[in-house]
């Protein structure tokens, strides 16, 4: 019942952004958009504006505003399924990522596994020509690999702060990564703010820090491996914008192309690194967890093999969310998915959370929302 509480109140940090994120004032223009430094593949937006009731009638008569409202109904329930499904993905990752930790503490090959599994989704598209494959040439791939090395550190960073610490401690750490792009941004590209973007980075220090000292399962493994993971995103946005700003690479490189290709190239520098690290001392680990009886090995490799596929599915789909609504609506979406996450983590593992972290974690959360809509307002 207390857990059952604590949940309640975390979620309501989520309440007021959902109510922000589908209101009116939520329809601002769209503006260039990126995620995680990668441009959509997709520039169509959420809030289409349409002619006057009046003006559509006197013009075309009652049966095309009657098609364009079911135009409209059906853009609606398209992107509705697209942040469904980018939820569901991120928090059956988040789960099924956990799970394989617990039962084998090896996150570099865990990692691995996860940006191999994507490989068997793409390559298929590409080989069957439902998706064009790309095509670059060495100097392409030069220009790609410093930013394929911040895209490994982004995952592999990630896992090990999962594997070290609970499922919501990390996710709390990874809210601060504004403060860090700030950082970076100005220290790389000698950007500087206003303060009023500045201002909302206090909130979120703040937040991280007392759920910090608060949390109860603390590790400063798990602390330092989510900030290695928050540099490591703020520094492949700060490279991507300096070495393909304006500049075309290859054939057929949209933003799920890009994905596909940094996930390529993710894994072949992760094999050497977890080879390095771990060696292959994970074979015997997992026939052991399967001889204890815990698992069989269909049902351990399936695990693995969802961790990975929901892994990249909700990256992919975040693609196409992205591209069909304006920036302000995916950064209230994107900061409600932070705290869906949470609570479902909470839920799943029965994480016990005090109430300091509660309290802080909702201060960062929201400063996270204030950053973006600070951003936003800046780029217009």
């Amino acid at each position: 019942m207390a857990v059952m509480k604590k949940v309640v109140l975390l979620a309501l940090a989520a309440t007021s952004a959902s109510a922000f994120a589908f209101s009116p004032r939520a329809n601002v223009g769209s503006s260039v958009k990126t995620f995680n430094g990668v441009p959509p593949a997709v520039g169509n937006t959420f809030a289409k504006t349409c002619p006057s009731t009046t003006v559509a009638l006197s013009a075309s008569g009652g049966e095309a505003v009657a098609e364009a409202e079911e135009g409209s109904m059906a853009d609606t329930l398209k992107t509705g399924s697209y942040f469904a499904l980018w939820y569901l993905f991120n928090i059956g990752y988040n789960i099924y990522n956990k799970q394989a930790l617990n039962a084998l503490a090896f996150p570099w090959t865990i990692a691995t596994i996860q940006m191999i599994t994507g490989i068997f989704y793409f390559v298929p598209l590409w080989l069957t020509g439902l998706r064009k494959a790309p095509k670059l040439s060495v100097d392409d791939l030069k220009t790609l690999l410093p930013i394929a090395l911040c895209h490994t550190g982004v995952h592999v960073g990630a896992v090990i702060a999962l594997g070290a610490g609970a499922v919501s401690f990390a996710h709390i750490v990874k809210a601060s990564e504004p403060v860090v792009t700030c950082g970076a941004n100005a220290l790389l590209l000698g950007e500087v703010l206003p303060l009023k973007v500045y201002a909302t980075l206090l909130p979120i220090i703040g937040g991280v820090a007392i759920a910090s000292m608060k949390e109860l399962s603390f590790t400063m493994l798990a602390l330092a491996s989510a900030m290695l993971s928050n540099v490591s995103s703020s520094l492949r946005g700060v490279l991507s914008k300096k070495t393909m700003s304006g500049k075309q690479i290859g054939e057929n490189l949209d933003a799920q192309n890009l994905y596909a290709v940094l996930t390529a190239m993710s894994s072949l520098i992760l094999i050497p690194m977890a080879l390095a690290v771990e060696g292959t001392a994970f074979i015997p680990a997992f026939k052991a967890a399967v001889e204890a009886g815990s698992f069989t090995n269909k049902s351990l490799s399936t695990l693995l093999a969802l961790g990975g596929l929901t892994y990249y599915m909700y990256n992919e789909v975040a693609f196409l969310a992205l591209g069909k609504v304006n920036p302000v609506t995916h950064a209230v979406g994107n900061t409600i998915k932070r705290v869906v996450i949470i609570v479902a983590s909470v839920i799943a593992f029965k994480t016990p959370m005090s109430t300091g972290s509660i309290i802080g974690s909702t201060i960062a959360i929201l400063g996270t929302l204030l950053y973006s809509l600070a951003m936003n307002s800046v780029k217009k």
